[in-house]
């Protein structure tokens, strides 16, 4: 995330302009494939981010379903806790590292989880996290960008170094590109951690801008994917200089039509049967 803007102003951000319009596509796979306990149970919600999501699943459950809502950011769940107090939801809110819950072992009926814009190194220990807490029977669903999202950056950042003179940090596209792991790769993790009958959906989700500088400059991108994209070039120059190539690239290739920025938005769900 962005080193310039405070976390508070970070989760206005995510408020605003990522959990309405990113979160929804992945929150969409989840509302599509995931079933709610019936009647009562406990719900836990990894990376709530604001609360959203989290929110609107509660409001369709049962009056005895109980959410516990988890993120990383307390600016978030304080958002999220205003927003779940103006329309009378109770869900518990809490601050907890997702690789570190902090609950015992088999405590709910359902986790769910959105790891859509977490580092994808971190997928191993979070799925682990999540099948821990789920209790038998119960099920784990995880949301994430799969391998293949993001191509068309990739392919820019890549001709940017280039024509930059930073042939050298052409190697780290590449490893960008393979950190990101394959549907059946996160299908493994799930399976790695006991969860059996492991089923996954995928969708191809479309994130269109009309220049260089309206992609630069959307919070999606500036505040939340580029940093970690830009992360091993050596200092602010370097990449004022690389991003200044990338505008210039989009707008050459776009020819008058938007930029299409594409992101393979996948839901992993299983069962704990042990």
């Amino acid at each position: 995330m962005s080193a310039n803007k405070s976390d508070k102003e970070l989760a206005f951000l995510q408020e605003l302009y990522v959990a309405t319009d990113w979160g929804e596509r992945f929150a969409q796979l989840v509302d599509e494939h995931v079933k709610l306990p019936k009647k009562k149970g406990r719900v836990l919600y990894v990376g709530a981010g604001t609360g959203g999501h989290a929110i609107a699943m509660q409001e369709r459950a049962d009056d005895e379903v109980e959410f516990v809502c988890v993120d990383e950011s307390e600016e978030c769940l304080e958002l999220a806790r205003a927003k779940a107090m103006v329309i009378r939801a109770d869900p518990v809110f809490r601050r907890a590292q997702l690789e570190a819950l902090g609950f015992e072992d088999d405590q709910f009926d359902l986790v769910v989880g959105d790891a859509s814009l977490v580092a994808p190194e971190r997928l191993p220990e979070i799925i682990s996290e999540m099948a821990r807490v789920v209790e038998p029977g119960g099920a784990v669903a995880l949301s994430v960008a799969t391998a293949s999202s993001f191509a068309e950056f990739y392919s820019i950042y890549w001709e940017a170094l280039r024509s930059a003179g930073l042939d050298e940090y052409g190697p780290e596209v590449e490893t960008l590109i393979r950190e990101r792991p394959t549907v059946t790769a996160v299908e493994e993790l799930a399976q790695r951690e006991g969860l059996e009958n492991v089923t996954s959906w995928t969708s191809i989700e479309e994130f269109d801008y009309e220049s260089g500088e309206e992609f630069l400059n959307a919070p999606l991108i500036a505040d939340f994917l580029l940093p970690s994209w830009l992360e091993s070039l050596p200092d602010a120059e370097t990449r004022a200089r690389v991003t200044q190539e990338i505008a210039r690239i989009i707008d050459e290739e776009r020819q008058d039509m938007d930029f299409a920025l594409s992101v393979k938005a996948t839901l992993v769900l299983g069962r704990k049967m042990r």
